[in-house]
């Protein structure tokens, strides 16, 4: 079997897979998703250079020192009204292949410094009353108590359309505001190179697009 084969879609059969094959395709990627920090790939793993963005460490130290897989849209989100996640959450639904096929969708994914993804859990996006972040110069803003998150404004306008994609593939349900926010996000803040370098990578392997990225990438080439 030849590197293609081993890349399509029906061989991603979960999430552990999903982030093997997502570290091939941001191998060259700009930095890590919310903060731009540059990363060392070592295998299987990844290690954000804190000081290349200004990362200051709010609290957990282990998971700052280590790139994880976010999703854009949280495995909450589009799982919690699935009967296995009822009985018992996340850990509940690994054998429903259903969800199995969303939470590994790679546009949905992204690299991320460990703690901003706990941080984040599950949260909506949206503005935060303060205007410092907890997080030296990178500009993520977390309110706890009424959990929501506010990127910064490098990944607003990718977490948009992943939204967008996400709602329209597995019928997520974006609340009013929501869609009033990732409208604008996405006309504020365009596809960047490296949005439609990733969302090609991504076809093909995965074999599907995100349209809202893809269009926009087309569009741009023609111009």
């Amino acid at each position: 079997m030849n590197k293609k084969n081993n890349f399509k879609k029906n061989t991603i059969k979960n999430f552990y897979q999903a982030k093997i094959i997502s570290i091939k395709i941001n191998k060259n990627s700009p930095g890590s998703f919310y903060c731009g920090c540059k990363i060392v790939w070592k295998q299987k793993k990844g290690v954000p250079d804190l000081y290349s963005c200004g990362y200051k460490i709010r609290k957990n130290i282990n998971r700052a020192t280590r790139i994880e897989w976010e999703h854009v849209v949280p495995a909450w989100q589009f799982g919690h009204h699935k009967k296995c996640w009822k009985k018992g959450g996340r850990k509940k639904c690994i054998a429903d292949r259903t969800y199995q096929y969303i939470e590994s969708d790679l546009h949905n994914l992204q690299p991320v410094i460990g703690e901003l993804n706990a941080d984040r859990s599950n949260f909506i996006y949206g503005q935060v009353s303060y205007n410092t972040s907890k997080y030296g110069r990178c500009n993520m803003k977390i309110d706890f108590q009424r959990k929501i998150a506010e990127p910064p404004e490098r990944a607003r306008g990718s977490i948009a359309r992943t939204y967008f994609y996400m709602s329209k593939k597995y019928n997520v349900i974006l609340s009013k505001k929501e869609k009033k926010t990732f409208s604008m996000w996405d006309k504020i803040f365009p596809v960047t190179k490296w949005e439609c370098e990733r969302e090609k990578l991504i076809f093909k392997i995965q074999g599907n697009h995100n349209n809202y990225v893809y269009k926009k990438c087309y569009k741009k080439r023609k111009i």
